[in-house]
């Protein structure tokens, strides 16, 4: 999956570059966020990420760069671009536990509140595998972010996020995995601050080497500090998201396909995001 890596036979390190293109076919007809992007009708994206693994037999370095553009199909529709800058260490402590180091910068992306984000965060992340079957992993994030509010003043928020993931794993990649997430923002501004937390299962079933297939449901339930209701209360989000994934991956080729359907409810009627996402991606890795 990467270039051919560059050893040094003395020390037992490796130099490992990568890089990845991809482009995309988005049809939406719900607004919900998805991968730091917003599509509420049609548009391609494209999206190149390049990076360099530096790595020994227990340790292992990681710098990366990924933007995405978006071109927004239809009259008055600008494009879009989100860029994300990732710095990792992860550390074997011994054969069942592994623990990880991430800083991360992400400019003019779309967060829950706010739909032009800078964000500068940093994680750690533990990972516990008695046995190849099994594997839990807990990661506590703390964001800083940065909100373009147009022709306003930019306005700040911040606060943590905190994720859990057991992983089964059945057979050669045939997996069982549930996420839990929790995660909260705090801002001077009464629009920005909010709390979430979400819960999402999925099943990787492989049907042959090269292809899965994914199905998965997600639920989120949003409440907005400073975002009322016309009765006066805080505005509250629920979403529910089943969604189906098929990957093929042939050789060095990503071809993947994903269906959604968001279902919303929400005590501000106005609000409510039900509808469908179709995605079709092709990338390469190089």
């Amino acid at each position: 999956m990467s270039a051919p890596a560059l050893a040094q036979d003395d020390s037992k390190w490796v130099l490992s570059p990568d890089a990845r293109v991809e482009f995309a076919f988005i049809s939406a007809e719900s607004t919900t966020r998805d991968e730091q992007l917003v599509v509420d009708g049609d548009a391609f994206t494209l999206r190149a990420q390049v990076g360099v693994d530096f790595e020994d037999e227990d340790t292992r370095f990681r710098i990366e760069a990924d933007r995405i553009e978006v071109f927004r199909l239809g009259e008055d529709r600008a494009d879009t671009a989100r860029d994300r800058f990732t710095a990792q260490f992860q550390q074997d402590l011994s054969k069942e536990w592994e623990v990880e180091l991430r800083a991360r910068h992400y400019d003019d992306f779309v967060t829950a509140e706010s739909g032009n984000t800078d964000e500068l965060q940093g994680s750690a992340a533990l990972t516990y595998e008695p046995e190849r079957a099994n594997r839990f992993t807990v990661r506590g994030t703390w964001r800083d972010r940065n909100y373009d509010n147009g022709t306003a003043l930019e306005t700040d928020g911040s606060g943590p996020r905190v994720d859990a993931q057991y992983r089964r794993r059945l057979g050669r990649y045939h997996y069982l995995t549930f996420d839990l997430r929790a995660e909260s923002i705090e801002s001077d501004d009464p629009r920005r601050g909010f709390e979430r937390q979400s819960a999402r299962v999925s099943y990787t079933r492989p049907i042959t080497p090269d292809l899965r297939v994914r199905p998965a449901i997600e639920f989120l339930n949003t409440r907005f500090d400073g975002r009322l209701t016309d009765a006066g209360a805080r505005r509250n989000d629920q979403l529910v998201v089943p969604e189906i994934e098929v990957l093929w991956w042939p050789d060095r080729w990503r071809i993947e396909g994903e269906a959604k359907y968001v279902f919303s409810d929400s005590n501000e009627p106005l609000r409510e995001r039900e509808g469908y996402r179709l995605t079709i991606s092709v990338g390469y890795v190089f």
